[in-house]
């Protein structure tokens, strides 16, 4: 496979800002929180047993899995021009929080593809896609003449018999997946670790009914001192009224379920490495991510699993206490940025359309160091709000006005208007974004475009219908 050589970012990956709870039987159940992590335990109003209506419901997933949760610990490692994945441990947690519907969605989203096979029948029975920043990494000059490993954990729901799960990278040449692992798995197996993990608090923020039909957003905290949980709760409130401000959020606000992890750490704040600054904290997280200042990522993937294993978990959402610019966002990964800047709203809302829905940016650098290689635009990228034009018709073409021109002039007073506008995914040429200025674009746009609102709520959709 080639790849590109970039000093700053592979768009495919992730984005830049732009410019205690226990288990009880078969319950599920939170913590309500003071300052500290000792509090009483109550349970939340879906915990219990399965019923005979969830399996009449829900035939397919009952066949293969339980209402628990399986966490496979991977370690990705390689370099530019070669990539290897190593299993690193099981382990069993709570509660499955996702899907017992769309156990294989119909898109394919992500660099790469987790299935999960019935070797009996052959038959996938679940299936999602996923980025880590590990593929990123790939394509900086330093995997040139390094190789690394990047810890990363992938989550499927508690199968009842033995599995063969596949990891799959996507191709840039054809932009089709290739295998790259397999792994035997028996369920049963005495070596999968079932021990708690941490018991930091979880706050219930949002609680709209069972997680098996609603999206389960976990905000984590990252650079909060124990002092400082009182601040982390009205940040995790702020961001929930960012998100529930904006379309579509803003009228899908019955299907999620909001979630606090408060997770302690020793110093407030975050490494700042190119500053000299560096903090003790709980996720170990820093700003500098592959040199660029603003890049605030958390490197240990794994690590943020473990900080969300107590809880019903769909989103990973890392909220950094730092007034410093900077954030990022990887889809079906995590997305986290920082709490105090004047563009903590805007930003928080990008990122998270990234992490959650898949979007690429629709912003490009016209200027003599712009991208002229981020994309293979031979083939059709897989994120929904850009296009090659090569496969339009899966895009936004039906949503066209009749009589649009492709590529769209951009006339001014009409940002807003949907058509097909060359610039995006960081490229100035070969690459269309669907109006002028979305919130994939800039700070300073007015909403997400329709197209990013029907991917979102296609996302949405695929968790809670």
């Amino acid at each position: 496979m080639k790849f590109i050589i970039q000093k700053i970012i592979c768009p495919l990956l992730v984005a830049l800002p732009l410019m205690a709870n226990a288990q009880c039987g078969q319950c599920f159940c939170s913590q309500s929180s003071g300052n500290t992590t000792q509090n009483t335990v109550t349970a939340t109003p879906w915990a219990g047993a399965i019923t005979k209506q969830d399996i009449a419901d829900n035939p397919q997933y009952y066949n293969h899995f339980t209402d628990g949760q399986m966490r496979i610990d991977l370690i990705f490692g390689g370099n530019a021009a070669e990539q290897k994945i190593y299993l690193s441990g099981l382990k069993a947690e709570p509660v499955w929080g996702g899907t017992r519907k769309n156990l294989v969605p119909d898109f394919e989203y992500g660099e790469y593809r987790m299935e999960v096979i019935d070797p009996q029948r052959g038959k996938v029975i679940y299936a999602n896609g996923f980025n880590t920043l590990f593929q990123e990494w790939r394509t900086m000059e330093e995997a040139q003449h390094t190789s690394k490993a990047f810890k990363s954990s992938c989550r499927i729901p508690y199968p009842k018999n033995n599995i063969k799960f596949v990891i799959y990278e996507r191709l840039r040449e054809k932009g089709s997946y290739s295998k790259l692992a397999e792994f035997s798995i028996d369920p049963a197996d005495k070596s999968i670790n079932r021990e708690r993990e941490n018991n930091f608090a979880v706050v219930p923020i949002l609680d709209n009914g069972h997680p098996q039909n609603k999206v389960d957003l976990v905000f984590i905290a990252e650079g909060y001192s124990s002092s400082e949980m009182d601040k982390f709760r009205s940040d995790v409130q702020k961001h929930m009224q960012y998100l529930f401000d904006t379309e579509p959020y803003k009228h899908r606000k019955s299907d999620f379920n909001i979630w606090a992890v408060e997770s302690v750490s020793n110093n407030s704040g975050t490494d700042i490495p190119h500053h000299d600054i560096w903090k003790q904290t709980v996720a170990n997280s820093n700003f500098y991510t592959f040199k660029t200042d603003r890049y605030l990522t958390a490197s240990d993937h794994t690590l943020l699993c473990q900080l969300s294993s107590n809880v019903p978990c769909d989103a990973i959402y890392v909220i950094v206490n730092t007034e410093k610019y900077g954030g990022g966002g990887i889809y079906n990964f995590y997305g986290l940025s920082m709490s105090d800047h004047p563009t903590t709203p805007m930003v928080f809302v990008h990122e998270f359309g990234h992490s959650f829905a898949g979007l690429a940016d629709e912003y490009f650098y016209d200027t003599a160091e712009s991208f002229t290689d981020m994309y293979n635009i031979a083939i059709e990228p897989w994120e929904p709000n850009i296009t090659s034009l090569v496969e339009f018709e899966k895009k936004w073409k039906d949503m066209l006005v009749e009589g649009t021109p492709i590529p769209t002039p951009v006339v001014k007073g009409k940002e807003q208007e949907l058509g097909v506008y060359e610039g995006g995914g960081y490229m100035t040429k070969g690459i269309y974004r669907p109006v002028d200025n979305c919130r994939m674009r800039t700070n300073n746009a007015p909403c997400f475009c329709p197209v990013c609102q029907w991917a979102i709520e296609r996302m949405i959709d695929y968790y809670c219908k």
